[in-house]
């Protein structure tokens, strides 16, 4: 049944971004990450972060892609797939609604409802604030700010805050116990903003009961790695 209901919303986006092909279709492509990350905790893994946009001024529709995948094993170990419906709510902000699929080996699947906004906050600080709405819901924030050091070199810091609103077991999460990832990458722009290669230092720690499970479960809580990767867009 929630299979259903999940393939039920993804149509019915499917069909408001058909609707609103009357405009010019405006379309592109942004990695934020392509990296590779060199824990201190021994384990190494390669991640990506991707948003596909086509639609209008008005209404987009985004696949958004992450994944971290275990060097070695090939597994992996977190992968996140997203259909959202981007439209403007105010001159700097965009309402966000959709739907999510995580689907990593090892770990039952899930499914959300995605209700949230995404923009331009005071500063120039960009943000992604939204609640992943099922069984297992959580809520989850992403801040970034670009400083340019030159017209090409630029110091991006980040951080990601993830809060479960109930516990999820399987997936070591416990109600209120949150998830942060920050990080500090240093990137040059070789071809305009299309191709910026860059190096880095991300920090990943979970607090409350969540630290307790990964713990419990005989993983290492606080993981330091080096990056190196590189920003696409076109």
């Amino acid at each position: 049944m929630q299979n259903i209901k999940i393939a039920s919303a993804a149509g019915m986006i499917l069909a408001a971004a058909s609707a609103a092909q009357a405009e010019p279709l405006i379309y592109g492509f942004q990695a934020e990450r392509l990296e590779y990350r060199d824990g201190d905790n021994g384990e190494n893994v390669f991640v990506w972060d991707f948003d596909f946009v086509v639609g209008t001024d008005d209404l987009k529709l985004v696949w958004r892609s992450e994944a971290e995948i275990a060097e070695g094993s090939g597994d992996f170990e977190g992968l996140e797939n997203q259909l959202r419906l981007q439209f403007p709510i105010s001159t700097f902000f965009d309402g966000v609604v959709g739907v999510q699929a995580s689907t990593p080996d090892g770990l039952p699947d899930r499914y959300n409802a995605v209700l949230g906004f995404k923009g331009l906050a005071p500063g120039f600080l960009e943000i992604d604030a939204d609640f992943y709405l099922s069984d297992h819901s959580f809520f989850r924030f992403e801040g970034e700010y670009e400083g340019l050091i030159t017209n090409r070199l630029i110091l991006t810091p980040s951080i990601e805050l993830t809060v479960p609103l109930e516990d999820d077991l399987a997936y070591d999460q416990a109600s209120g116990g949150a998830t942060m990832e920050a990080g500090l990458r240093l990137s040059y722009d070789l071809v305009d903003r299309s191709f910026s290669p860059y190096i880095g230092i991300n920090y990943e720690k979970s607090f409350g009961g969540t630290a307790a499970l990964i713990r419990a479960s005989g993983k290492e809580n606080g993981v330091t790695s080096i990056v190196f990767g590189t920003r696409l867009m076109f």
